[in-house]
């Protein structure tokens, strides 16, 4: 029987390091997680049991650990991610494809009597600022975004109009919830492009509009948000959005003798609906 592989990578996953740049007193950090693949000649790996191309994953974890510390400024994750692949096509030259995935965990300055402190940091929600990086050879495509950014508005929203069936027991909302957890990706045209400045513009947009749009669903506002997004910026070729409709359910509260005020909700986390689009220049 005649086999082959189809498709082969391999990589090290959830490489995590805290980056601090003390400047006297004043102290900045940075929280990264990254997952590494390669692709390219490892066929005899598989086959044979051959290492002598196999870079150990091992050596891709110091790498990070390396690369990152060379500097002793906060990079951002984007010119972080490319200086890696640059790092691993040059020196493996049997390695055709770089793939990372960098997520960067943010953290805020304690502040006391109104003061920032110089060298203590809370955790802050669990949105992440992500990159994907694709690189080969002859090519290098970049996607900046943002996950976990949980984003609530109580008015400006409805949900009417739609098909109802036998098995239909959702009532038409004409003022309810709006709350989502963001999931969305832009890509850049140009990767040089990508830039700090940049990214809080569309993080800046994203949440402008969400509170801004009078909605007819999450449809409606995902559209909203990225026809916004592409026209504002032209380094952005197209944003890809997934969004879970976390769902806020009102309380009918007349039943324990309360006047009904439109005020009490329960929020689930599941099931939910999942709206995804991506939005592109034509």
């Amino acid at each position: 029987m005649n086999v082959r592989i189809a498709q082969n990578s391999y990589g090290k996953s959830r490489v995590r390091l805290i980056k601090v740049v003390r400047n006297g007193l004043h102290h900045e950090i940075q929280n990264l997680t990254l997952n590494i693949a390669l692709e390219g000649d490892f066929e005899l790996i598989h086959t044979a049991g051959d290492n002598s191309l196999c870079l150990p994953t091992d050596t891709m974890k110091n790498t990070v650990y390396a690369l990152a510390g060379e500097t002793d400024e906060l990079e951002q994750p984007e010119a972080f991610g490319r200086k890696l692949a640059k790092h691993f096509l040059s020196n493996n030259q049997h390695v055709s494809t770089v793939r990372l995935q960098i997520s960067e965990t943010p953290w805020k300055r304690m502040r006391f009597n109104d003061a920032e402190h110089t060298h203590s940091f809370v955790k802050g929600s669990n949105e992440k600022r992500v990159v994907t990086i694709n690189a080969s050879r002859g090519q290098l495509t970049l996607e900046t975004g943002i996950e976990d950014l949980v984003v609530l508005k109580t008015s400006g929203s409805r949900f009417t109009g739609y098909i109802k069936d036998k098995f239909t027991t959702l009532p038409e909302g004409t003022d309810r919830i709006l709350s989502t957890s963001v999931k969305a990706l832009w890509r850049y045209a140009d990767p040089d492009s990508a830039s700090h400045e940049l990214f809080h513009a569309v993080r800046s947009t994203i949440l402008e509009i969400f509170a801004g749009h009078e909605s007819e669903s999450v449809q409606h506002t995902l559209y909203a948000i990225g026809e916004a997004v592409i026209e504002r910026f032209a380094d952005v070729s197209e944003i890809r959005f997934s969004l879970p409709n976390i769902h806020c359910l009102p309380v009918d509260v007349s039943r324990f003798g309360v006047e009904e005020r439109n005020c009490i909700f329960i929020p689930t986390d599941e099931p939910h609906g999942l709206i995804e689009a991506t939005i592109t220049r034509q």
